[in-house]
């Protein structure tokens, strides 16, 4: 008997729009796989197991006619996503007794896509880099990464096929490397973020978790395609060039993840992709720098309100994010900007000689302890330009944890960088948890 909760999103999909599986079967299978192994995980804040019988069921009852490409597939959405039907909490007692009287825009195009909310996953608080419950799915004694930890952990456990989280530096990359699943950022404003708590507005980026870039696409399109019926793109078999970025110079990487990448990259030269040792060009060696004085400053005042009345509430690390970023000028910011926008093209020209970028997902595996999130340095090249990203797992460290293989793309070619990355993914196959 096939255990519905290990389908893929493309799997279930299928069989939901064939009929030959029903909504509410599937949910009941992945309610039973929450019970059975959430209380290990957490990656839950709101589970309401009749209003997930509830939303199947609704599903059920649609004509043939009116099943979307996602018709029947449960979502998993970051706590900082509002809707309407679920509690909004951010991951803070700062916010008990929010309740957005809308949906967000992702929201609602998932539903006209056919998907359903399956409940809100744990986000560190106000998705910052401060601990949350969320437990590593394959070692209860390491972190899953964050800020979209709850999203990455019902992912790799099999909870649901898919979910949604942000990022505004490492918070989609990052935990997808650490929980041995695919995490795709799209460019900067390709999915709508208006209703999602904003941290930083020139960063903050809605992205996906699911076990497959070829679900990732899946996934993604009708969300960058407001819910239409559009097709998932043929994915080339053509091998690709790539450049190959083996480190940042901003952050050092341990020799398990540079071990693995390298190997990972050189499978990929066997197979006949173009792989181009390359280094950070000049021009982009302060991205981390820029990086973060545009985040804490836009984070300072989109946050001050939040900060003012509930300060007490807000985690040390937060708040002394929040008052960093207060304590810089207008002109600072100004520069960052002006920054930001000539490493933008500049890293356009340089990209443009390659169908993507090799790059680490993270300096290491996940680090033991849940005090922190881990580090997100490897996924701020990408933030900062706004460009698209994805993480593909790709081997175990010495203590069998996962580690990530990153591609990136120059800013609007989401659609070439996941077809770039189902080529690698084939060529570098990994098997999850689930």
């Amino acid at each position: 008997m096939t255990d519905l909760a290990a389908l893929t999103l493309g799997e279930a999909s299928a069989r939901l729009k064939e009929g030959t599986l029903r909504a509410l079967d599937y949910a009941e299978a992945l309610l039973d796989r929450v019970a059975a192994t959430d209380g290990e995980i957490g990656a839950w804040a709101h589970l309401d197991a009749e209003a997930v019988r509830s939303e199947a069921g609704r599903v059920d009852a649609r004509g043939g006619d009116r099943r979307g490409p996602l018709h029947g597939i449960p979502v998993g959405l970051k706590d900082i996503i509002n809707t309407r039907s679920l509690p909004t909490r951010m991951g803070s007692t700062a916010f008990e007794g929010f309740d957005p009287p809308t949906d967000a825009a992702c929201v609602q195009q998932l539903v006209a896509a056919g998907a359903y909310a399956f409940g809100k996953t744990v986000t560190t608080g106000v998705a910052f880099m401060h601990r949350g419950k969320t437990k590593n799915p394959g070692s209860g004694r390491h972190t899953p990464g964050g800020s979209s930890q709850g999203s990455a952990a019902a992912v790799a456990a099999g909870h649901v096929p898919a979910a949604l989280g942000t990022q505004t530096n490492g918070s989609v990359i990052r935990p997808a490397a650490y929980c041995g699943i695919v995490g795709f950022k799209p460019s900067l404003g390709a999915i709508p973020f208006d209703g999602v708590n904003l941290f930083s507005e020139t960063l903050d980026t809605l992205g996906t978790f699911t076990r497959s870039v070829a679900d990732a696409a899946l996934l993604a399109i009708p969300l960058m395609t407001k819910g239409e019926r559009a097709p998932v793109p043929a994915f080339s078999s053509s091998a690709p060039r790539l450049a190959y970025l083996s480190d940042f110079p901003w952050t050092t990487l341990e020799c398990d993840a540079d071990d693995t990448l390298d190997a990972a990259a050189t499978r990929l030269r066997t197979a006949g992709a173009t792989i181009v040792p390359v280094a950070l060009p000049d021009a982009l060696h302060e991205a981390a720098r820029v990086h973060r004085v545009i985040m804490l400053f836009e984070a300072a005042r989109n946050l001050r309100a939040v900060q003012e009345r509930a300060r007490p509430q807000l985690s040390n690390t937060l708040n002394k994010a929040l008052d960093e970023g207060r304590g810089l000028g207008d002109d600072d910011y100004r520069r960052a900007l002006a920054g930001r926008a000539a490493m933008i093209a500049a890293a356009t020209e340089w990209i443009g000689h390659y169908d993507a970028v090799i790059a680490p997902s993270a300096p290491a595996a996940a680090p033991q302890g849940l005090d922190a999130t881990g580090d997100p340095s490897c996924c701020t090249l990408a933030s900062l330009l706004g460009a698209p990203a994805i993480s593909l797992p790709i081997g175990l460290d010495v203590a069998r944890l996962p580690l990530g293989m990153q591609l990136f793309a120059a800013p609007g070619n989401d659609a070439k960088l996941l077809a770039v990355a189902a080529w690698c993914e084939a060529r570098v196959p990994f098997k999850g948890l689930v």
